[in-house]
């Protein structure tokens, strides 16, 4: 985890660190289908994607890998003084390599572009899931977030 003294020390870097490495295994791949009711059989039919599939085996959900760039995030960033994260979208995505059941992914996040924003300021994040070993990225994302070290917006 990399431990910013606030808004101003995250703002004044370009490079926001790397998380350590996740595995996308069977397990997780399944309880991902069963949460989203996405049951396609390249990713949970180990045997029929072994034989049918064009990868060798099952892969992981493209939205499961995207979810992970949340987890990356969070594992990488804490921000001393912000009291609450507000996850605002991601603006651009693109699934660049398959997932396979087994790998291993870490993301490596950079700072696109800040604003302030009232009691803290609106980020943008790229985050590059890398598969352990290969050199194509899983999935690079930008995402949207505001930082409040205050109360936050009024409802």
């Amino acid at each position: 985890m990399t431990r910013f003294t606030g808004i101003a020390d995250l703002l004044a870097r370009d490079e926001l660190g790397t998380s350590g490495w996740h595995t996308v295994d069977q397990s997780r791949i399944d309880r991902f289908a069963e949460v989203t009711g996405d049951r396609q059989w390249i990713h949970v039919d180990p045997r029929r994607a072994a034989g049918e599939g064009p990868f060798g085996g099952t892969i992981a959900h493209g939205a499961l890998t995207l979810s992970l760039c949340v987890t990356f995030l969070t594992e990488i960033l804490h921000v001393d003084g912000v009291t609450f994260v507000v996850n605002g979208g991601f603006d651009k995505v693109r699934f660049q390599a398959p997932v396979r059941a087994g790998a291993r992914l870490r993301g490596v996040v950079r700072l696109l572009e800040s604003r302030p924003l009232g009691s803290g300021a609106r980020i943008v994040v790229r985050t590059r899931a890398e598969i352990e070993g290969e050199k194509r990225p899983a999935c690079v994302a930008d995402q949207v977030l505001a930082l409040y070290t205050g109360p936050g917006p009024s409802a």
